[in-house]
């Protein structure tokens, strides 16, 4: 069964409301999911927006937080002993939507994880990325957009 991620700020492919970007107060949306496995040590999550101009433009790094996270509420909250990574902001939080123009698409992305993985706080997407391979059981996901 795959993962359900839901959000009380937009539903799947509805536009995210500005508070939750750079045009407002930046703070992260609510997020729940639904059909972590039992056999999941961790979960993970990345926030990404793949219409950049420059590519893939990393929003959100959480990993580690505990299989029994069933959400985050807005404005972050992390669960004790959840970490962040860096995103591309340079930053270790969540930064919303700003784009430089047009319509862009942000994924969050939840994954469960057959680990807790051994990354420090502040690694990146592609060292997420490259941890999580082979250690994903399950994933899944809600896009938002965002148009200034």
């Amino acid at each position: 069964m795959a993962i359900s991620v839901t959000s009380t700020a937009f539903k799947e492919g509805k536009m995210i409301p500005q508070k939750h970007t750079c045009d407002g107060t930046n703070v992260s949306p609510q997020l729940a999911w639904t059909g972590i496995p039992a056999s999941a040590r961790s979960i993970a999550l990345i926030c990404e927006d793949p219409d950049a101009p420059s590519g893939i433009f990393t929003h959100w790094v959480v990993f580690n937080m505990a299989p029994v996270t069933k959400g985050i509420p807005e404005g972050g909250g992390l669960p004790a002993g959840a970490r962040e990574g860096t995103n591309d902001f340079k930053r270790l939080d969540f930064r919303g939507p700003c784009p430089p123009s047009g319509t862009h698409r942000y994924y969050f992305k939840v994954y469960a994880v057959d680990m807790m993985l051994t990354l420090r706080e502040g690694a990146t997407r592609s060292d997420l990325l490259s941890a999580l391979q082979g250690h994903v059981i399950e994933q899944g996901q809600i896009m938002g957009t965002y148009k200034r």
